[in-house]
């Protein structure tokens, strides 16, 4: 693919390898059932375990014999060796054959089967290799016997063989038929099944050749081992000896050079393979049909969206080629990004451990034909992707975000399928025309329903019609007019052509149908990041720091990208921006400074980049939704058309080798052992094999500098590498060697030690996230984050938690394993708790427990319980899953600022954590758990609101405590009070306080952050009169205490006659006594000046000077400016900038009582006493027509409506009720500054107000006038509680 690959080999193939029996050293069992017995030792149980651990012992010893694996052998390569690819013995043996030897008889089918597999290396270069597997008669008389004695002691062992039901052949047979299951074991049909006569029948081994290339081109590889196979089982010898092609394939047929196409001869005829050139997408040879057919359009959607999300994703299938068939294509289509970690798409049995790695992979898992998924037990399933290939159908992980323009790319891509005669639906008698694989029964068929997906065998043709996305396909296909008469032209036209291509028929209509496919991918990536460059951050400092800096810097402006985007878009982009492969691609976009440095992958995304810019003469920067199709379809079909065409260059043929006379002879139906000493080296003057050994060593090395774009010295390289951003990029691929303990053990160190980076990195970037301004002041790039991306991150951590608590799980239920260690743990603490011996004074447990609070607060902080925080997630009905439950729990902990406490209480169970975890795992590391939960304690900084704004619709019991003022004690008051508390989602309607407690709780849907509370009382019995201090609120399961001051009194005849008030509140924080108080100010504009003057004197009420008033005004209008530069998501309370403390109306309110006139006795004079004077006289002077232009006689006509109405309303509000109300429905009305030039003019004012009054002096009046007009471009909409009850 277009990792870079290991050429500096200019040649075709690097090896030809032979691996199968070694008869010397006899029939050894595979290192399957070693490795079993170290699964038993540690309690394995793991996907493995249906193939791998019986109940009591490895496979190996409960097998029949023939069905036992025994160990394979390379038993020659060659050549020896080369110096651009070491021979790796290891991993080729255990990838040619991943199962080891299996055995046959005269009655089994014996087909070759072909496979291709991938070596990734250490630097992520990559080699691949192409296996055909045959049987063999054995001829070895030792081996025959040893098979008969170790059926002789099978049967012993398995007397009572009769009851287990037979298992069927190869591992590319069908599965059993139910009735095959359940017919009575015929003693003919056991014979067969279980015995190995050696007189009676003969017995087959399995041998495989391969070819070890640098570039995957898999058909013209098939075609070789397929022709060379055929060479000798045909009872014709080959014109030449066996040795002729091997060596005419490894040292005679060079790579096509890029662009070109190469034609060479195998043992019976030509071979074609091409290259594409250097503006053309990579290489990929392999058929995509296939995996359309395998899983259907949808399901295959489905899969490349979890792989561009790093999912962790499981493939399974019976036939290693389907593996790799599915695992290459849907990298391919990922271009221009690339897949950054684990990546092994077939997984040898003895790497079974590593399906516990705690880090995304791609794997393909081996199933043999007869388990179900339900028998897998894999380590984590709360974020995997798992793809039962045979089956068709996928299994995803909860809250995937849908593709971007999902329908209309299953449209576009549904018409390039349709136009090759091909179904966008699932086809279980497809690829390779092996029906017989399939014995399908109606049980596979209806659990599929679930998918989308169909196959579409009669049986279940009225399954299809129920099937919602295949019907909106059907009426897509209908709406676009893509005919059958269209197709058969298709059909025509390309075999007219046929006359000059070279291939075959089916080759071509491979070549065409992947491009077209890989191109309208590759465009959908083209059209969302046509603009990308312009938000790439390039570095300010030098390479090498920046390397060293590599982790926390950020490379991507990614709240600008999406501020950009369409909305629907969101969901996944934000997830997919955080991602390894899009960081990696854009870091590889600024380590390269001209088009020379570029990566092949980035030259040809940025040439279509550019070409779109062009065509696009909107201007680019604007994003639109509207879907535009891939255009460059056929100039692509056409280069590959062209290659196929006209054959750029034809290899040397195949010729007699200077061989002694009777070598290269050999048995028929027998591959030979080949003559190494004419094999081992190439030929001497051939032209570009010439180079010398140093020349090669010095181009590798460029070619490396060139795949790493860093002109830095070797040293540094290397040093990058090893420490890329995460170990993803150095653990491409387990080391396929032998497995020590000590391996694994060492394997999953490297995993501790990543999790635990990744915890750091995780964290920090939160935090940056949340903190705001002081980050960017720090440097560390742009900070609104918004609601989209903060739900990302806290999914991505929430991800990560799965990870960890899955990684060396021993005892799961369910999903997750972070759910599953708190039912463990619930379920324990429950036990202990009803035991008497628990019992103890349990008010000090409680006390201990509680949070210390502030001393003045009046309501005490909920106990601080996990269980408890556990038992509100159950209750939740909405959440139905496990996973689900434990999203919620951690977004509740993280809301409550309790994550790492919660967790550490947790893990301080010792017994349990030793009970559900192998000693390797990360929750048993010491120093890193501590680390981890030390890491997650600098969340408690930041105020979350993530479990409130995302669960919106459950019910939350909301106590609310009203306190009356200390000094007049509040015991003499008759009336009856009611509350009514407004949050950002809902509000409760009036509730009824009882007078005597005080205190009411009630249950309601989710208010969201609370806003503002109307209290009230209505003013009955002899003293109705009530000074109240605060009300406090308090949400019942996340245990955010709201504040809202008041300090007023409410009654008739005092104060300002005012009944009910409106109060505006804030969160109250609880500062532990061991934790310094820190945290961002609760959602509003920061504190500034004001604060500072106001509480310089706080008895008396300050005197602010005119210069302070004009400050608090202009902080209180920046608040609501900033508010509406926010995006909508993030915004704070509105209400909270218009009335809250510091607020709009306070600001004004100062403005008006400077230097206002009051009477010194006894009686207090109101703002408002002003403002219906002021009406008053506007009144009579309208009356009088006195001669004003027609916009003072608007603003006064408006100001006394507003006037009139709010003294109308049927609300007890007071004055500064009044006022507050006029406020905001200026600032609504955009008439806050004409009212304030009004004023200014009013007669009026020069009778109540000193000279020295702000209101008297023209300058300051203009300047706030012009400051007032700045809001005159937002929309501002008011809590419905502040206009209540006026029809404006």
């Amino acid at each position: 693919m277009s990792t870079g690959f290991s050429s500096s080999s200019c040649r075709f193939a690097d090896y030809f390898v032979v691996c199968g029996l070694d008869t010397e050293s006899g029939l050894e069992p595979d290192e399957l059932s070693a490795l079993c017995q170290y699964i038993q030792a540690t309690k394995f149980r793991d996907g493995a375990r249906g193939k791998l651990a019986s109940a009591n012992e490895g496979e190996n010893f409960e097998q029949s014999p023939l069905r036992r694996t025994f160990k394979s052998k390379v038993l020659a390569h060659y050549p020896d060796n080369v110096e651009w690819n070491p021979f790796d013995q290891d991993a080729v043996g255990m990838l040619c054959m991943p199962k080891g030897l299996s055995f046959r008889t005269q009655t089994d089918i014996r087909e070759p089967q072909f496979h291709s597999f991938i070596i990734t290396r250490e630097d992520g270069s990559r080699t691949y290799g192409f296996a055909l597997t045959f049987f063999e008669e054995v001829t070895s008389k030792q081996i025959c016997s040893a098979m008969q004695t170790l059926y002789h002691m099978h049967n012993a062992e398995q007397y009572d063989i009769l009851h287990t039901p037979p298992t069927p052949r190869s591992p590319e047979d069908h599965r059993p038929t139910p009735q095959q299951l359940h017919a009575a074991p015929s003693l003919s049909r056991l014979q067969r099944f279980n015995s190995y006569d050696i007189s009676r029948d003969t017995l087959y081994v399995s041998k495989c050749i391969c070819l070890i290339t640098p570039m995957a081109f898999a058909n013209a590889c098939r075609k070789v081992l397929e022709q060379l196979h055929q060479a000798v089982t045909s009872p014709q010898p080959p014109p030449l000896p066996l040795e002729s092609y091997v060596y005419n394939v490894l040292y005679e047929v060079p790579l096509p050079p890029a662009g070109r196409s190469l034609k060479f001869s195998g043992v019976y005829g030509p071979v074609l393979c091409q290259r594409p050139s250097t503006i053309e997408l990579p290489l990929f040879d392999f058929p995509l049909q296939e995996v359309f057919e395998l899983l259907g359009l949808e399901n295959v959607l489905q899969l490349f969206t979890c792989a561009l999300l790093e999912i962790q994703i499981l493939l399974y299938s019976q036939h290693y080629q389907r593996l790799m068939t599915v695992a290459e294509s849907i990298t391919a289509l990922m271009f221009p990004f690339q897949w950054q970690h684990v990546y092994v798409p077939i997984l040898p049995a003895s790497l079974l451990h590593f399906l516990d790695a705690p880090v995304p992979y791609l794997m393909g898992l081996h199933s043999n034909g007869q388990d179900d998924r339900t028998k897998l037990e894999l380590p984590q399933e709360a974020n995997l992707c798992f793809v039962d290939i045979d089956n068709h159908f996928i299994e995803l992980p909860e809250d995937l975000p849908q593709f971007p323009n999902k329908l209309e790319f299953i449209q576009e891509i549904s018409e390039v399928l349709l136009a090759f005669g091909l179904s966008p639906e699932a086809n279980p008698q497809c690829s390779e025309g092996q029906s017989k694989i399939r014995g399908f029964r109606s049980g596979d068929m209806s659990s599929d329903k679930r998918n989308g997906n169909l196959a579409g065998s009669p049986l279940n043709s009225y399954l299809l019609r129920e099937n919602q996305t295949i019907a909106r396909l059907q009426a897509l296909v209908k709406r676009t007019g893509v005919s059958l008469e269209k197709l058969d032209v298709k059909e025509d036209t390309s075999t007219n052509k046929d006359s000059k291509v070279q291939c075959d028929e089916d080759e071509m209509k491979m070549h065409q149908l992947n491009i077209r496919v890989r191109e309208v991918f590759a465009n959908r990536f083209t059209q969302m990041f046509s603009d990308y460059e312009v938000f790439v951050i390039q570095p300010s400092q030098d390479k090498e720091s920046w390397f060293s800096n590599r982790d926390q810097m950020q490379n991507f402006d990614k709240a600008s990208f999406l501020s950009d985007q369409p909305e629907p878009y969101l969901p996944f982009l934000s997830r997919f921006l955080e991602t390894q492969m899009f960081a990696s691609f854009i870091d590889s976009k600024i380590l390269c400074h001209d088009d020379e440095d570029k990566e092949h992958t980035l030259r040809v995304f940025d040439s279509r980049v550019d070409k779109i810019r062009m065509l696009n003469v909107r201007t680019p920067t604007l994003r639109t939704s509207m879907y535009q199709k891939c255009t460059n379809i056929d100039e692509a079909e056409k280069a590959i058309e062209m290659r196929l065409c006209k054959i750029d260059h034809t290899a040397l043929h195949p010729h007699l080798l200077d061989m002694k006379i009777g070598q290269g002879r050999y048995e028929p139906g027998f591959f030979p052992r080949l003559q190494s000493d004419v094999l081992s080296t190439g030929p001497t003057s051939n032209k570009w094999a010439k180079r010398s050994a140093p020349a090669q060593w010095r181009r590798r090395d460029r070619q490396k500098q060139h795949t790493e774009h860093l002109y830095l010295d070797n040293d540094q390289r290397e040093k990058y590498i090893q420490e890329a951003r995460n170990l993803g990029t150095t653990l491409r691929q387990p080391k396929l060697s032998n497995l020590s303990p000590s391996v694994i053990a060492q394997t999953n160190w490297k995993f501790v030690e990543g999790l635990l980076k990744e915890c750091r990195n995780k964290t920090k970037r939160m935090l940056v996230e949340k903190m705001g301004r002081e980050a960017v002041e720090l440097g560390h790039g742009e900070v609104s984050i918004t609601g989209v991306e903060e739900n990302t991150l806290i999914a991505s951590l929430c991800d990560l938690l799965e990870r960890i608590w899955s990684h060396g799980l021993q005892v799961k239920q369910g999903k997750s394993a972070l759910w599953s260690h708190l039912l463990h743990y619930q379920e324990s603490k429950e036990k202990r708790d009803a035991t008497p011996a628990g019992l103890g004074p349990p008010g000090i447990i409680h006390d201990t427990e509680r949070r210390k609070s502030d001393a003045g607060c009046a309501m005490p902080p909920l106990k601080v319980s996990l269980i408890q925080d556990m038992r509100h997630i159950q209750n939740i009905s909405e959440i139905k899953t496990d996973v689900g439950k434990a999203r919620a729990w951690v977004r509740l902990s993280m809301e409550k600022k309790l994550l790492s406490r919660h967790l550490k209480q947790l893990l301080s169970d010792h017994e349990l954590t030793k009970k559900l975890y192998k000693r390797y795992a990360f929750l048993r590391c010491d120093d890193e758990k501590e680390q981890f939960l030390y890491h997650l304690l600098s969340f408690n900084a930041v105020d979350y609101f993530c479990f409130t704004n995302v669960f919106t619709t459950i019910m939350i019991p909301y106590h609310v405590v009203i306190i009356p003022s200390k000094k007049l004690g509040g015991s003499m008051f008759t009336a009856n009070p009611w509350v009514c508390v407004s949050g950002e989602l809902a509000e409760t309607g009036v509730l009824q306080v009882p007078k005597n407690t005080l205190e009411i709780t009630f249950e309601c849907q989710n208010l969201g952050k609370l806003t503002t509370i109307q209290m009230g009382h209505d003013n009955s019995g002899l003293y109705a009169k009530w000074l109240v201090e605060c009300v406090m609120v308090r949400n019942g399961i996340t245990g955010h205490t709201y504040k809202f001051p008041c300090g007023r009194w409410l009654g008739k005849g005092v104060d300002d006659g005012s009944l009910e008030r409106i109060l505006v509140g804030e969160l109250v924080t609880n500062t532990e006594n061991e934790e310094r108080m820190c945290r961002t100010p609760p959602m509003q504009q920061s504190p500034g000046m004001m604060r500072r003057f106001v509480t310089i004197s706080p008895n008396s009420k300050p005197k602010l000077n005119t210069g302070q008033i004009q400050e608090g005004v202009g902080e209180a209008i920046n608040g609501i400016v900033k508010h509406f530069h926010k995006p909508e998501k993030e915004r704070g309370s509105l209400t909270l900038l218009l009335c809250g403390e510091y607020g709009l109306v306070w600001a004004l309110e100062q403005v008006f009582q400077h230097g206002f006139k009051s009477p010194r006795l006894f009686k207090n004079v109101f703002i408002w006493d002003f403002l219906e004077k002021s009406q008053v006289y506007f009144e009579s002077a309208e009356q009088s027509q006195m001669t004003q232009d027609e916009n003072w006689q608007m603003r006064v006509r408006h100001f006394c409506h507003f006037m009139r109405a709010i003294n109308s309303t049927p609300r007890n509000i007071g004055k500064d009720g009044k006022f507050q109300m006029l406020v905001c429905l200026g600032a609504r009305d955009h008439l806050l500054h004409h009212w304030i030039a009004l004023l200014a003019e009013c007669p009026i004012t020069a009778q109540m107000y000193e000279d020295t009054a702000l209101l008297k002096d023209h300058s300051l009046v203009n300047s706030l006038i012009r400051v007032l007009q700045t809001l005159q471009e937002f929309n501002i909409t008011l809590e419905a509680s502040l206009v209540k009850g006026i029809g404006i």
